[in-house]
């Protein structure tokens, strides 16, 4: 493998060729310096056409995240730093758990049912309001 890929696991790499880096100017506050130079970072990551393997590809896809379009495109931008040096990195580290994340499996969960004691606590509970609803009740005569 590259040295110059976004090491994602063990086994997965993502070859930087694939993610797209564009560099643009930040919003916000910040003077003079803001207005001037373009230290914003928008990073692009088109997940079907990429390198990943399928599993990671559907779970991405699968994934309601507001940095994933409908196209199927990651896109992250980063302007936190002055730095587009630092913005870049916290592009690049922000795509790495995104994916890393999509590579982990979630657990299957296994539906319980109450246990005996749970059931009989809720059959007392039910028949003690019973018997306080009974005493507001109208007493015949």
């Amino acid at each position: 493998m590259n040295p110059s890929d976004l090491k994602i696991s063990q086994r997965v790499r993502i070859p930087l060729s694939e993610i797209d880096i564009k560099g643009m100017r930040a919003r916000g506050p910040g003077g003079q310096h803001v207005d001037k130079t373009a230290t914003a970072v928008q990073l692009r990551f088109d997940i079907a056409n990429s390198s990943l393997p399928e599993s990671y590809k559907n779970r991405l896809l699968a994934r309601r995240d507001r940095r994933i379009s409908h196209e199927g495109v990651v896109v992250i931008k980063a302007q936190s730093s002055r730095s587009r040096k630092k913005n870049r990195e916290t592009a690049l580290e922000r795509l790495r758990v995104l994916v890393q994340a999509a590579g982990r499996a979630r657990k299957k969960r296994i539906p319980t049912k109450p246990s005996r004691r749970a059931k009989g606590k809720r059959v007392d509970e039910k028949t003690r309001r019973g018997r306080i609803k009974a005493l507001r009740r109208d007493i015949e005569p």
